[in-house]
């Protein structure tokens, strides 16, 4: 038997559906989310200022639980900006252009580049890494920039953003409002990554040679129209200097990678170890870039990507905040206010879900699918995850199991369907690298997503 449900119950569980509400009406959530913090808070105290104080706790509270992840983020794509502006990124990725000889081998070469580089960078710095240089290669092999496009989104935004097993950054947020270790996250995750990632990426293929052999999609000679980075520093290094980084670069990667599995590092610490060997990097590249000015160019390239890393989450520390009050949050945030007995309002309405409905795996599934697509509905594919999370947990909770494959189902339908494949303005940086129409790429890219988010929320049924 579960603890009673009280007000705070009630008032938690109502403004959960009203950001759904507003997230499937294409809305911002921030105002929504600030009332039922202040709600939250005055029902529980009886007390307006501290209702008042709540709201801005609340978001020091989740831009703390945050802030690794958003210093990870705003630190690689400080790094990735100097690769691009030195031109170490064209020689890092060239070595692969003499192996694409055909379109297939362009779609699947381009598409996998991606989702490593994804891995390390995220989906954003690698678009303008891979997509510069790659696009040209495969339009004079006969690949339309639309199926370059798709290949970069599915691999990239999609496959390696929604498992984001390196950086961590979305299995830590899904998982902290799930309340379970970010390593049960992965590990979840890893089989339905795969059967969405196969799924649609061979979906995606094949209707996309079959269109290229019906005559639907030519390739365009001006198609490459591609946003050109600085050229001012391209010249500085010489290209032996540049061929040596292009190849020590990605030696220290897979050295972290080496020394994460070694320690077994995961979440925080193997964050960490990417973090701090990108600031290496930036720092050697800046002072043979820059020389005399290095100083100053370093805390430049810093500072663009701190403006980078906020204005992405942004939106999510409204909504984070919100949800932590759901769980652990609300102690240290609001105080000893909650019912005897409560374990937690996510928690409690797990307890009394399973007491009032009979719920199982399918519902189960289905349920985070949904609750995962309707999060992403935004564009943002992050805002909502926490969200995701916060209801696997519920109906892990209710079901006695499947609280990690829940979390990860939900933190993979969020990703893929807002963090950049079938919203117009997510997939804006690729369809701009690309040349083509973010509406056509997304159009392009939802029969293959929702069948993949079918085939996948299958699988998860059974993993439950």
């Amino acid at each position: 038997m579960g603890v009673e449900l009280s007000a705070l119950h009630y008032i938690f569980l109502v403004f959960t559906l009203l950001i759904l509400v507003v997230m499937i009406r294409k809305r911002d959530t921030t105002l929504v989310c600030i009332a039922g913090i202040f709600l939250l808070a005055l029902v529980a105290t009886n007390s307006v200022s501290t209702g008042v104080m709540t709201i801005f706790n609340s978001f020091i509270f989740a831009i703390t639980e945050l802030l690794g992840t958003i210093l990870i983020i705003s630190v690689i794509v400080a790094m990735s900006t100097i690769l691009g502006k030195s031109g170490i990124n064209e020689i890092m990725i060239s070595p692969f252009a003499k192996f694409i000889k055909t379109p297939t081998l362009a779609y699947w070469i381009i598409g996998i580049l991606m989702m490593i580089i994804s891995w390390f960078f995220w989906p954003s710095p690698a678009v303008a890494l891979v997509g510069a240089v790659m696009l040209p290669i495969a339009i004079k092999v006969g690949l339309p920039a639309l199926g370059v496009a798709m290949a970069m989104n599915l691999f990239g935004h999609g496959i390696a953003l929604s498992s984001d097993f390196v950086i961590q950054g979305a299995p830590k947020l899904t998982a902290d409002a799930a309340g379970i270790p970010v390593s049960e996250v992965i590990g979840a995750s890893v089989p339905l990554v795969a059967v969405m990632g196969i799924v649609t990426t061979i979906t995606a293929f094949i209707l996309l040679k079959k269109d290229m052999k019906k005559g639907v999609l030519k390739v365009e000679k001006n198609a490459l129209v591609i946003n050109e980075e600085d050229n001012e520093l391209k010249d500085i290094l010489s290209e032996k200097v540049k061929k040596s980084l292009a190849i020590i670069i990605p030696l220290l990667f897979a050295l972290d990678v080496l020394i994460m599995s070694a320690l077994k590092l995961q979440g925080g610490d193997a964050t960490a170890l990417i973090g701090g060997t990108s600031i290496f990097i930036l720092i050697l590249i800046s002072i043979l870039v820059h020389k005399g000015k290095a100083l100053e160019e370093i805390t430049k390239y810093l500072v663009k990507g701190l403006k980078f890393g906020f204005e992405i989450f942004g939106p999510v520390i409204p909504i984070a905040a919100f949800f932590y009050l759901g769980d652990s949050g609300f102690l240290q945030v609001i105080g000893e206010y909650l019912p005897q007995g409560s374990q937690g309002l996510v928690n409690d309405l797990g307890l009394a879900l399973a007491n009032a409905v009979p719920l199982n795996s399918t519902v189960g599934a289905v349920t985070l699918t949904g609750v995962g697509a309707i999060t992403g509905l935004d564009g943002s594919g992050f805002s909502g995850i926490s969200l995701a999370g916060s209801v696997a947990k519920l109906f892990g909770t209710a079901l006695g199991s499947g609280a990690a494959t829940l979390t990860a189902l939900g933190q993979v339908a969020a990703i893929w369907v807002g963090g950049g494949t079938l919203i117009p303005w997510a997939v804006i940086p690729v369809a701009a690298i690309c040349g083509v129409d973010p509406f056509e790429l997304t159009r392009r890219n939802f029969k293959p997503v929702v069948i993949g988010l079918v085939v996948t929320t299958i699988v998860g049924m059974f993993l439950i």
